[in-house]
């Protein structure tokens, strides 16, 4: 089989992760957006969205024991800790870190791509599912057997570059019931490529079951500001 050119092995290292950084802010997104937060953001990329706003995290980053990761993460005393990307299903001690990040008591988030399978991932977690519209230019890559996977715990995600990625979205949404099988459904607008104000009205004229997501943390500290 031929491997796709941004594909990456799955790593097979329970023990270490390689870590892009590790920072306290609040969350920019999701249900939980405004909440203190603790990220863990991990490197590698098997995606190249073409609006991908963290392009830093594609490669580089430290290989870290999980213990020091699980240490440093729980250093922060937050109650939320989110666990990011790069996507963090490429390197398998993502799931142990999870499962102790949750034992210790706190509420864990995971966003990926969708293209990995959820299944794996421990069901306290509350997995943030970013399906890719055509406008991403990885249309191709969704894995859509995860929907069957999805809980009233987690969230499905669409950044949208236009009209286009809207009515793709739409049809996802309405043709596989997300709304019903999930506890939010996200829209969010490609930061300055669409106006949020014309994503509203498409929303408003459709009465979709879905919530508008801006990235609060670009408007605080602005687009290009990392470790925020």
């Amino acid at each position: 089989m031929t491997r796709n050119k941004n594909e990456l092995p799955v790593r097979s290292d329970e023990h270490r992760l390689l870590v892009h950084e590790i920072y306290r802010s609040v969350q920019g997104e999701t249900a939980f957006v405004g909440l203190p937060c603790t990220f863990v953001r991990l490197s590698a990329c098997n995606l190249r969205c073409r609006w991908c706003d963290t392009p830093q995290a594609f490669s580089g980053g430290s290989r870290l024991p999980m213990e020091e990761v699980l240490a440093r993460a729980l250093s922060f005393d937050t109650r939320l800790v989110l666990i990011t990307g790069g996507e963090p299903l490429l390197q398998n001690a993502s799931l142990p870190l999870m499962e102790r990040l949750c034992d210790a008591g706190r509420t864990v988030l995971l966003e990926t791509s969708g293209e990995r399978d959820i299944a794996p991932v421990d069901p306290r977690v509350h997995r943030i599912v970013d399906f890719k519209p055509p406008g991403s230019g990885e249309v191709d890559r969704n894995r859509f057997d995860n929907v069957e996977h999805l809980t009233p715990r987690d969230q499905v995600k669409f950044v949208l570059v236009d009209r286009d990625d809207y009515l793709w979205a739409r049809e996802v949404i309405l043709g596989r019931s997300l709304a019903e099988r999930v506890e939010t459904v996200l829209l969010s607008p490609a930061h300055g490529q669409l106006d949020p104000r014309r994503l509203v009205s498409w929303m408003l004229e459709d009465g979709l079951d879905a919530r508008l997501q801006l990235q609060i943390h670009k408007y605080i500290w602005g687009a290009s500001a990392q470790g925020v």
